[in-house]
């Protein structure tokens, strides 16, 4: 046998104790029906339990038993597609407005995970788009540093670097991504819904929609709804009769992806999020734990059920790994399953009755995140700004869509401005590194010199106001709007500017 056939074959994202949830065992009615208790349901109940309404959630199996468990947990507002192609294929306005939707999402989990206080390593951390070992590098230079002017013209922070950690590849490299651990989040976010009086039921399948009585019967009982929400990896039929359900998952391709989990030597790689530019895509991350790092990793997508010898898909995967890492000692494999849509974003809205959310290729902790926030929006009446996005009978989108204009009153539009700055703490700068971060509010700039020594400044350049970056390879802080320069104690070195960084 190989090594990767003696490996052990389970997600590392297998819970020791399983959730304990009942099964349905008498007649209810709901506000809000969710079927399937993945980080999409789950989260959908948690938002409408936390809005006060009635929420049962009903899953087939057992809490996080699909294709949850078997993510590499990436949360990241980038998408699959590339920015420079979701601007050719939809339009600026509409491609901002997709990765502002990503943004929210992570928002939303990062809110979810401080309100309840839950355990599950979530790390703020930067992430790298790299040219693919394959490809020709001065052209894919050329559309990294397009990518990079691209998003911080949207008003992500994104830098173009020539040599990234690890890999040593020219890369893009986003602030502000995050990674954590998966159903131990949305296992604590069930626990809390349920606290709040979300009935939660494992071991119990909806069979026998009827959308005209809004009734759905399962367990020998019958549930009867004011919403409904298909929140499984392929959307039910349900209520859209054969028909209708069969014009959707023709909309709809699945793809197998492999992952794997080794060990690193400590102190070998910093903690980050990458994935390259080839397509299928490779993507890994590198996790700090008590005994020193991990990697997990991802990739050799193919269509389900096309590949002969999926032993060839771990081997390749395996060669990846060991060519990044070559003292990565391998323990563990798993696969799952994508599903991509016809233009590659997600459809998530109301079809034949009911509400669904489906496709979400690569993005799935996000995407399933911010599905779970539309249907909580959908549920309490509010308009959300990506309706028309990602809905599923969406045609041509309108290049004239003014959405920041349109839905300034939307929360997240509200608050964008302040999603500028890592959301790291001053305390886990490392020796001569530096940062804008958001801290208690604020735009902060802050340095850790080569003895320890941290200094905090504002970050808010005295001259017109704009936000200051770091000049790593300089050591100072540097203002991208008017030239100014100041050094890590906040001293003007260069002018517009004539006073110094305010201390904090």
């Amino acid at each position: 046998m190989t090594q990767n056939q003696l490996m052990k074959h389970e997600t590392i994202w297998k819970l020791p104790e399983p959730s304990a949830f009942q099964p349905l065992r008498h007649d209810v009615h709901t506000q809000a029906l969710i079927i399937g208790g993945g980080i999409t349901g789950v989260t959908a109940a948690y938002l409408l339990a936390k809005a006060g309404k009635s929420v049962l959630l009903l899953e087939k199996g057992a809490l996080n038993a699909g294709e949850t468990q078997f993510t590499t947990a990436h949360i990241s507002y980038p998408t699959d597609a590339r920015l420079k192609d979701l601007v050719k294929k939809f339009g600026h306005n509409h491609a901002e407005a997709i990765w502002d939707a990503c943004q929210a999402s992570a928002e939303q989990i990062r809110r979810n995970i401080c309100q309840q206080e839950i355990d599950c390593d979530l790390r703020h951390v930067p992430g790298y788009l790299y040219t693919a070992e394959d490809a020709n590098t001065e052209d894919e230079t050329k559309h990294l540093k397009e990518d990079a002017e691209l998003a911080q013209h949207m008003g992500f922070d994104a830098t173009y670097e020539e040599h990234c950690p690890v890999t040593r590849r020219p890369a893009v490299r986003f602030s502000n991504l995050m990674k954590f651990h998966p159903t131990r989040y949305t296992t604590a976010l069930a626990q809390a819904a349920a606290g709040m009086g979300t009935q939660i039921c494992e071991e119990s399948e909806a069979t026998d929609f009827d959308p005209e009585k809004r009734l759905v019967r399962c367990n020998g009982h019958e549930i009867t709804y004011e919403h409904i929400f298909i929140a499984t990896h392929v959307p039910l039929q349900g209520g859209a009769g054969t028909l209708g359900a069969m014009l959707l998952q023709t909309k709809l391709a699945g793809y197998s992806t492999y992952a794997m989990h080794a060990t690193l030597p400590p102190d070998s790689a910093p903690e980050a999020l990458w994935w390259d530019t080839s397509d299928p895509y490779f993507y890994f991350r590198v996790d700090k734990t008590e005994t020193g790092l991990q990697i997990i990793a991802g990739g050799q997508d193919h269509k389900t059920g096309q590949m002969e010898d999926t032993e060839k898909c771990y081997a390749a995967l395996t060669a990846q790994i060991l060519h990044a890492f070559p003292s990565a000692q391998l323990t563990q494999r798993w696969s799952g399953q994508v599903i991509e849509t016809v233009d590659g974003l997600p459809y998530i809205g109301e079809y034949a009755e009911q509400f669904v959310a489906t496709g979400y290729s690569g993005t799935g902790m996000t995407f399933g995140t911010l599905a779970a926030m539309m249907f909580a929006d959908h549920v309490q009446g509010v308009a959300n700004p990506w309706t028309d996005l990602f809905r599923i009978d969406r045609k041509e989108l309108s290049s004239t869509w003014d959405y920041l204009k349109e839905n300034k009153d939307y929360p997240f539009y509200l608050a964008k401005s302040m999603f500028a700055g890592e959301k790291r703490q001053p305390d886990e700068l490392a020796k001569g590194e530096g940062a804008v971060l958001k801290h208690q509010g604020k735009k902060v700039a802050a340095s850790r010199d080569q003895e320890g020594k941290l200094t905090v400044l504002s970050a808010i350049c005295p001259h017109l106001g704009c936000v200051v970056a770091w000049n790593q390879a300089d050591g100072t802080w540097d203002c991208p709007c008017h030239g100014s320069r100041f050094t890590t104690h906040g001293k003007v070195m260069a002018g517009p500017a004539e006073s110094p960084l305010k201390p904090v």
